[in-house]
């Protein structure tokens, strides 16, 4: 009996639980201060980036079925602001030039070391994955757009 108490106390709390949910990352459309809002960019490349790394960083994520579950809900949530914190790509043009210099220094160190996305992203988001040459793709725009940042601060 006491088994059974403690099962239905456990369903209840989860049950509770679903009707905590955080607030979700959905911009409806794209972000006028976003990196490649009205660029000349290889479509691959964008494709590539926001296939890879917007979920996390940037104001437009994709949520998967289970992320209406608690507290799967709340970990996705804490994901996405951290990973915002960091780099939102759909705030680029906001960022003053010294910042965006280190976001792509980071972007570059990041995808050298393999680090991003990280390895608990892809065991549910294997279309994240990245190959060599994607990666090296990301790092050789990353390089030109330093470069033309660097330019434009002369």
């Amino acid at each position: 009996m006491r088994k059974y108490i403690i099962i239905i106390a456990i369903l209840l709390v989860l049950g509770a639980m679903q009707f905590i949910r955080p607030e979700r990352n959905l911009a409806t459309v794209e972000s006028r201060y976003d990196v490649f809002y009205l660029t000349e960019t290889n479509p691959e490349l964008v494709r590539t980036v926001k296939m890879a790394c917007y979920d996390c960083h940037s104001d437009r994520t994709a949520y998967p079925w289970y992320s209406s579950i608690a507290p799967i809900s709340w970990m996705i949530a804490n994901h996405v602001k951290d990973g915002k914190k960091h780099l939102n790509f759909s705030q680029w043009t906001v960022y003053d030039k010294e910042e965006r210099m280190h976001n792509l220094r980071e972007i570059k160190e990041v995808l050298e070391k393999a680090e991003m996305p990280p390895s608990s992203y892809l065991l549910l988001h294997s279309e994240a994955k990245l190959s060599g040459p994607q990666r090296q793709m990301i790092i050789q725009w990353a390089d030109s757009l330093s470069t033309q940042i660097q330019m434009s601060l002369n």
